[in-house]
């Protein structure tokens, strides 16, 4: 038996060498020491995961059957309206031009279709009453007395609010009503999807950092950073989505209708505090006082008595600066910390993430929000100027009732705000995952040396009674 060995790149040096230096390059492209690895994956920028507002404040999750889900909220008891009057004297009654509805939507209307003789207006500027006299059948002008008969001057328009009527002895009842409203709301769905693709050689490279649980395959991190990217921009439009903005009918495109968002919600029917143009964003909060105009904005709208306050970092140390300044002053009445929502338990509050304090009866739990402090979500405003207009891009924070509000045709009571989300008979469209492949990871639905991981949802946000939430903005 003979053995030949082969020259292969296990074979040693041939011969001595007396200048090593020739191989100094070659020796560092082959050098055989193994380098001091650190297998611990850094996270540069901390957790970035966003997700957590929905759940934090009590949003429900409920099922859609449907493109689209409605829900319906009642209208004010009491009934108001914008109006233009013309000067009088004592002996003369003074008239009136409807200009707007209840609703704000301009009125072209008759006046008696929206008031009645006998009824009482109060004038919501100066406090002055006056008695509706005879409400024209024709166009949107009426006549009417000062209850004191006093001399009034002609005024631009104004809010009137109907705050009850008088008939003489021996008359008749009203022949015409007041019909409370409902308004019916309706939100598309939407869908979100996201993909995240390895082959099959790359499935089985084994990397330099530990993935987790002592997986050094790179491709785990992809697909577990892939889902947590999902996860996060489908809550961040929850939030920023918007309804197409054009004529009734008509869709973002042929097949995108758009979804009306959290703030968008609040811009259209809410409280909105802008801050200064082109200043810091905690502008909103430089004393107390502006604390107090913000209560009385909500309670003017039947707010509940405890908010959950979101808001940037920025406005989160304002918030704090004002508290403590406020309880160094003689503003101080009233700011004390409450807990209610959380059993009147500080250390759940403060285990949350939460800051409580009141402040005129109501109670206020402040809440770092990430997705406003994410530079690559939220977080890169650019503050408002008199020509940008109502940019979403400056919201700071939003607060929101924590409260069940009730149906005004179900009369049953929810969250004020709710996730739905498409399903049936066993199918959900919360949050499908899936992954194809012609055989990578054991996958075998095709021909692909490719493992593809899928992910979608279709949702939207119930936002309800948003003229109880506040929309903060720069």
């Amino acid at each position: 038996m003979s053995l030949i060995n082969g020259t292969g790149a296990d074979r040693g040096p041939l011969k001595l060498d007396a200048v090593p230096q020739k191989y100094v390059s070659l020796g560092n492209l082959i050098d055989p020491t193994k380098p001091s690895n650190r297998d611990l994956l850094v996270q540069t920028f901390g957790d970035q995961g966003i997700t957590g507002f929905l759940e934090l404040t009590g949003a429900t999750r409920g099922i859609a059957t449907a493109d689209e889900v409605q829900w319906w909220e009642e209208s004010r008891l009491h009934r108001r309206f914008t109006a233009s009057t013309v000067a009088s004297d004592a002996a003369a009654d003074t008239t009136f031009t409807i200009t707007a509805a209840d609703d704000g939507a301009a009125f072209a209307g008759q006046a008696d279709d929206f008031v009645r003789s006998g009824d009482v207006i109060l004038d919501a500027t100066n406090g002055q009453r006056y008695l509706i006299l005879t409400p024209s059948t024709a166009n949107a002008t009426f006549t009417a007395r000062t209850l004191d008969e006093a001399a009034v001057s002609a005024t631009a328009a104004r809010q009137f609010n109907v705050i009850g009527n008088m008939y003489a002895q021996g008359t008749k009842q009203p022949s015409k009503f007041y019909q409370t409203q409902l308004t019916k709301r309706v939100n598309p769905l939407f869908i979100t999807k996201e993909t995240f693709h390895v082959n099959g050689s790359q499935a089985t490279n084994i990397g330099w950092v530990d993935v987790g649980n002592g997986d050094y395959r790179w491709f785990v991190k992809g697909e577990m950073d892939t889902r947590k990217r999902f996860l996060n921009q489908r809550e961040a439009m929850l939030m920023y989505n918007q309804l197409s903005g054009r004529t009734a009918g008509s869709q973002l495109t042929s097949d995108i209708a758009g979804s009306e968002g959290y703030f968008d919600a609040i811009a259209n029917r809410g409280v909105v505090v802008n801050g200064a143009n082109g200043t810091a964003p905690d502008t909103q909060f430089g004393d107390m006082s502006d604390l107090d105009l913000i209560i009385l904005a909500i309670d003017a709208e039947g707010g509940s008595s405890e908010y959950a306050m979101y808001v940037n970092l920025a406005t989160s140390i304002a918030v704090d600066k004002m508290i403590a300044g406020g309880a160094a002053t003689t503003q101080n009445s009233g700011v004390l910390a409450q807990y209610g929502v959380f059993n009147n338990n500080m250390d759940m509050a403060i285990a949350l993430g939460f800051k409580s304090f009141t402040r005129g009866g109501y109670t206020i739990h402040k809440h770092d929000w990430k997705l406003l402090n994410d530079p690559t979500l939220g977080g890169s405003f650019t503050a408002r100027t008199a020509s940008s207009g109502n940019s979403l891009g400056s919201v700071v924070g939003a607060m929101l009732p924590m409260s069940k509000v009730a149906d005004a045709k179900t009369g049953e009571r929810s969250p004020a705000l709710e996730m739905v989300y498409k399903a049936a008979n066993g199918y959900s469209r919360d949050i499908e995952h899936w992954v194809t492949g012609g055989g990578v990871l054991g996958y075998k639905t095709d021909d692909e040396d490719v493992a593809k991981f899928h992910y979608r949802s279709e949702c939207a946000l119930v936002t309800r009674a948003a003229n109880q939430h506040v929309l903060l903005t720069a």
